[in-house]
C-alpha cells in the first residue's frame, strides 16, 4: 500500500493502517528522535507519542504540501525538540555535551540505515562543514538559532543566513536528483 493510502485509512480509523505506516517509518523515526534526545527509552516514549499524533491528526495530512515521510519526519522532530525542552527531561541530566555530537553527520553515526536509505546523509555530507554543523545543531539536535550562535561563537544573523543557504543548498541538490 502507499503511504497515502495508509494515511487515508487512518483517516478511517483503521488500525492496521497505522500498524503499516509503522512498519514503514518507525525505525527511520526513531533514528531523528533518537538524534535529538540521545537516549533509546526516551526516544522510544517520543516515538510512540509520534504514531499518536499521526493516528489523532491524520486528517491534517495534505499531499500538496509534501510526502507522507516528511510530515511524519516533522512530526517527529517537533516532538522530539519539544521533550528536550521540557524541565524534566532537562532537570534528568539526559541532555549531553554538545561536544560529543557537533560532528556526527560528518562521522556518519548520527544517520541510521533506515534514514539513509532515502538519501538524507549523502546529501548532508555533501555539504560544506559550516553546513553540516548549522544543520546537525538546529535541525537533528533541536537547538535554536540563538543557541547554536552562542555555542558556535557567531553571531545569531550569521546561524539565520547560513542556515537558510546551507537549506538551499540540500533542496537544490535533492531537486536536481529527481528531475
Amino acid at each position: 500500500m502507499e503511504p497515502e493510502d495508509l494515511i487515508r485509512g487512518c483517516q478511517q480509523r483503521e488500525v492496521n493502517a497505522l500498524r503499516q505506516l509503522y512498519e514503514m517509518y518507525g525505525k527511520s523515526m526513531h533514528g531523528v528522535i533518537f538524534n535529538i534526545v540521545r537516549d533509546h527509552a526516551i526516544a522510544d516514549e517520543v516515538l510512540q507519542d509520534v504514531f499518536l499524533k499521526v493516528w489523532n491528526h491524520a486528517d491534517s495530512y495534505n499531499a500538496r504540501k509534501g510526502r507522507v515521510f516528511t510530515w511524519i519526519v516533522n512530526i517527529s522532530r517537533h516532538a522530539a525538540i519539544d521533550k528536550i525542552r521540557t524541565r524534566d527531561y532537562k532537570q534528568s541530566g539526559a541532555t549531553t555535551d554538545v561536544q560529543n555530537f557537533t560532528d556526527v553527520i560528518a562521522s556518519g553515526d548520527s544517520l541510521d540505515i533506515q534514514t539513509n536509505a532515502i538519501g538524507l546523509k549523502s546529501f548532508v555530507n555533501a555539504l560544506q562543514d559550516s553546513c553540516i554543523q548549522v544543520i546537525e545543531l538546529l535541525f537533528f539536535r533541536g537547538f535554536t538559532q540563538k543557541e547554536a550562535a552562542e555555542l558556535l561563537d557567531i553571531p545569531l544573523g550569521t546561524i539565520k543566513t547560513r542556515s537558510r543557504n546551507c537549506i538551499d543548498q540540500l533542496r537544490k541538490m535533492v531537486s536536481s536528483t529527481q528531475a
